[in-house]
C-alpha cells in the first residue's frame, strides 16, 4: 500500500488493529445492520445506502443496497477519503468535485453523483469503515437528515461493542462451564475411589453381623456401620450439591402415599431419640393419603430437617406436623413444620443458616459434626419445586424450620406394592467383571451366602472370554475396568454375541446420567456400590423375572420452550419437529467429523446443536457439546471427547424417539 493509490490514517496500524478486534470481516448477514441500512435509504431518500468496514486493501460491505458486490478494492472506493475525516462527508455534485469528477463510477458505472458518508468511529477514536447514502442525482441534505446518519453511525458502533462483549461474556460462561464439568468430573472420580474402598468395609462388616459376635464385638461392629453409613451421606451430599449446581438434578412428578412417606420418615429416626426428648409427628386429619409429586426428594428433606433437630435437642419435644393451607381443583398446598427445643440458632447467624458450609458456630460442627451442605441442598430441593423455606430460632428454646409444597391431586390412584417374588432361584451361575480384589473377596462371600456360584473377571475383555466358554445366568458389571470397561463390555454382548443374558451393572461412579446410561448401553439393572446384601438381591431377583422388562424413558422439560413460543401448541409442534427432522442429521456429521478430526466442521457443529437443545433444557447433552466445542477449539480430541461423542449420540436417539411418540 502507498500514498499514490490512496490516503493513509497517520494511525492506520492501530486503526486495523481497531477494526479486527470487532471479528466483523466476512461475518454472515446481520438483521440489525440489515435494517440500519435500510433506514439511511429510507431516510435520506436514496437508492443506494451501505455499511462498510476499510481494511488494508479492501473496502468490504456488511451491508448494501443498490450496489450487489460484497467488496471493492480501497483504492477505487470513495470511503478512502472519509475515513480519514472526523465528520460527515458531503459531495452533492460528484462533477464538481476535482477528487472524484473523473472517478469510473462517476463517469459510468454505479453513476454516482451525490455521495454523503459518515465514519464508524470506535469509543477510541479509530475510524474503522463508513456509513453511505448514494445517488444518481444532485442532492442535499437537511440538517435532520444529517443528525440521522450521525445517530444511525453511534448505534452500529454500539452494535459493534454490544457484539463483542457478548462474544467475550460467551468465552468466560465457556470457561466456566469447562470448570463446572471438570469439577463434575473430579466429584465422580472421588466418589469412586472413596466408594470403592467404603463397599468393602461396608460390606465385610455387614458379613460379620451374620456370624457368632459376643457383645463387645457387635458394638465394635454397630459403631464401624455408622461411621460408614455417615461417610456415604457426606459424600451423597456432596454430589447432591453438584447436581444442583449442574442443572442435572430433576423432580419427580409420580403418585405416591403421603402418609406413608411422613410415617416412614418418622420411624427411620427414631433411633437417634434421646431418652429425654419426646418425638411426635402431626398430621392434618384432612391431608389426603395420595399426592403426586417427588416422594425421594420430600423424604430428603424431612429427613435431614428431622435429624438435625434430633440431634441438637437433648431434652424436651421434637414435632414434625403437616397441614393442608390451600387447595384448588387440582392441587393441595401443604405446610410442613420440623420444631424442636433444642440449643437454638443465634440471631447473628439466622439469615446465612441456608448457605453452604455454613453451622450455628464453630463449637456446633465439633460437638455434632457435620458437612453444612445440608441445610443449603434442603433449601435448593425446596425452591426446585417452587417452594420457600423459613427459619425461626431463639437461643436456649429451640428452632422451628417450615416450608409449603404444592403436589397435584392424585384421586382414584392407587399404588400397588408388586412383592418380591418367593420362588426359589435355584442354583444360579454368575460371571461378575470386576478389577478390584477387595469388591472381588466381597461379592464372592455374599453371591455364596445367597447360594449361587460365581466366576471372576479381571476386566471387559477376560469377561467375553469367559462368556464365550460357560453358560451363566446373570452378569454383575463393573463400570470402570482396563483393557475394556462395562460399557464396551456390554455393548460387544448385546450387539457381537447378540446376548440377552441379564446384566447388572455396579458401579461406585455415581452422578447424575450414569443410571440412564447403563440403561441405554444395554444393561438391565443398577445396583450402586457401596450396597447392600438385600438391594443386589432384590435386582438379581427382578432382572431374573421372566416377565421383567425394563423401560428407560427420558423426560422431556418443555417449560423454556412453551415460554417462547407464549404456550402456543403449534409453536411447540413446530420446533418439535424441526428439532427431530435437524438434529440427528447433524449428529451424523459431527461424527462424521470428529472421526476425520475435522476441528472447525466441530466446533461449528457442535455451537449450533448446543443451543437446539437448550431450547429442550437437555443439560447433559448441552454439558456434552460444551466439552466437544471446546476441544474442537484447541484442536485436541481425547477418550474423554469420545466418551462425550457417545453420550451424545445416545442421548439424541432417547430424545427424538421420545418427541416422535409426542408428535
Amino acid at each position: 500500500m502507498n500514498d499514490i493509490k490512496f490516503p493513509i490514517p497517520h494511525n492506520e496500524l492501530e486503526r486495523l488493529a481497531a477494526l479486527k478486534r470487532y471479528n466483523i470481516l466476512d461475518s454472515l448477514p446481520d438483521h440489525a445492520f440489515d435494517d440500519a441500512t435500510k433506514l439511511v435509504s429510507y431516510i435520506c431518500g436514496v437508492p443506494i445506502a451501505h455499511i462498510s468496514f476499510i481494511d488494508e486493501n479492501r473496502q468490504w460491505f456488511k451491508s448494501e443496497i443498490g450496489i450487489g458486490i460484497k467488496e471493492v478494492p480501497r483504492e477505487i472506493s470513495f470511503c478512502r477519503y472519509t475515513i480519514m475525516e472526523s465528520e460527515i462527508v458531503e459531495i452533492n455534485d460528484t462533477f464538481l468535485n476535482e477528487r472524484l469528477k473523473d472517478d469510473p463510477n462517476v463517469t459510468g458505472g454505479f453513476k454516482v453523483r451525490f455521495y454523503a458518508g459518515i465514519p464508524l468511529t470506535t469509543p477510541d477514536g479509530f475510524n474503522i469503515g463508513t456509513i453511505c447514502a448514494i445517488d444518481h442525482v444532485v442532492k442535499e441534505l437537511n440538517d435532520d437528515q444529517r443528525n440521522a446518519l450521525t445517530i444511525i453511525a453511534k448505534h452500529v458502533i454500539t452494535q459493534l461493542e454490544l457484539q463483542t462483549k457478548n462474544i467475550e461474556l460467551n468465552a468466560q460462561k465457556k470457561i466456566a462451564e469447562r470448570a463446572v464439568l471438570a469439577k463434575d468430573s473430579f466429584l465422580a472420580n472421588m466418589s469412586h475411589e472413596i466408594r470403592t474402598p467404603l463397599n468393602a468395609v461396608i460390606g465385610f462388616t455387614e458379613l460379620l453381623t451374620q456370624t457368632e459376635l459376643n457383645n463387645t464385638q457387635r458394638d465394635y461392629i454397630e459403631s464401624v456401620q455408622t461411621a460408614g453409613e455417615n461417610l456415604i451421606l457426606i459424600i451423597n451430599d456432596i454430589l447432591d450439591l453438584s447436581k444442583i449446581e449442574s442443572g442435572n438434578l430433576t423432580i419427580d412428578s409420580e403418585p405416591f402415599n403421603l402418609k406413608k412417606t411422613l410415617k416412614h420418615v418418622y420411624n427411620l429416626l427414631k433411633v437417634k431419640v434421646h431418652k429425654n426428648v419426646e418425638y411426635n409427628l402431626y398430621v392434618d386429619p384432612e391431608m389426603p393419603d395420595m399426592v403426586i409429586g417427588d416422594q425421594g426428594r420430600l423424604n430428603q428433606i424431612l429427613v435431614n430437617l428431622t435429624g438435625n433437630a434430633l440431634k441438637f435437642t437433648e431434652e424436651g419435644e421434637v414435632t414434625i406436623s403437616v397441614k393442608i393451607v390451600g387447595e384448588t381443583n387440582g392441587f393441595y398446598t401443604l405446610k410442613f413444620s420440623v420444631k424442636d427445643t433444642g440449643i437454638g440458632i443465634p440471631e447473628d447467624k439466622l439469615k446465612n443458616i441456608f448457605e453452604r458450609f455454613t453451622q450455628a458456630e464453630e463449637s456446633t460442627t465439633r460437638k455434632f459434626g457435620g458437612t453444612g451442605l445440608g441445610l443449603n441442598i434442603v433449601k435448593q430441593l425446596i425452591e426446585l419445586q417452587k417452594g420457600e423455606i423459613q427459619v425461626k430460632s431463639r437461643m436456649g428454646r429451640g428452632s422451628e424450620f417450615f416450608f409449603t409444597l404444592t403436589y397435584k391431586k392424585a384421586e382414584n390412584i392407587e399404588i400397588e406394592s408388586k412383592p418380591l417374588s418367593k420362588n426359589d432361584l435355584g442354583k444360579l451361575k454368575i460371571l461378575l467383571c470386576e478389577d478390584n480384589p477387595l469388591n472381588q473377596k466381597l461379592a464372592k462371600s455374599v453371591i455364596t451366602n445367597f447360594g449361587f456360584e460365581l466366576d471372576i473377571a479381571e476386566n471387559g475383555e477376560e469377561g467375553i472370554t469367559f462368556l464365550s466358554q460357560n453358560q451363566y445366568d446373570l452378569i454383575l458389571m463393573d463400570l470402570q475396568m482396563p483393557v475394556k470397561d462395562g460399557y464396551q463390555t456390554t455393548e460387544y454382548i448385546r450387539n457381537e454375541m447378540k446376548l440377552a443374558i441379564p446384566i447388572i451393572a455396579m458401579t461406585a461412579h455415581s452422578l447424575v446420567g450414569e443410571q440412564e446410561r447403563c440403561y441405554k448401553a444395554g444393561m438391565n439393572a443398577y445396583v450402586p456400590k457401596p450396597f447392600k446384601q438385600s438391594v443386589l438381591l432384590k435386582a438379581i431377583k427382578m432382572v431374573m423375572n421372566k416377565d421383567f422388562v425394563h423401560e428407560y424413558k427420558r423426560k422431556i422439560d418443555f417449560s423454556f420452550l412453551d415460554e417462547m413460543g407464549g404456550d402456543d401448541p403449534e409453536f411447540r409442534k413446530e420446533m418439535v419437529s424441526l428439532f427431530v427432522e435437524k438434529i440427528p442429521a447433524q449428529a451424523a456429521q459431527l461424527d462424521e467429523a470428529f472421526k476425520k478430526n475435522d476441528y472447525d466442521t466441530v466446533r461449528r457443529l457442535a455451537h449450533h446443536m448446543k443451543s437446539s437443545v437448550d431450547i429442550f433444557m437437555l443439560e447433559d447433552l448441552s454439558n456434552c457439546l460444551i466439552a466437544i466445542e471446546e476441544e474442537a477449539v484447541i484442536e485436541e480430541f481425547t477418550a474423554e471427547t469420545l466418551d462425550k461423542m457417545n453420550i451424545l449420540h445416545f442421548g439424541i436417539v432417547e430424545v427424538v424417539k421420545v418427541l416422535k411418540e409426542l408428535c
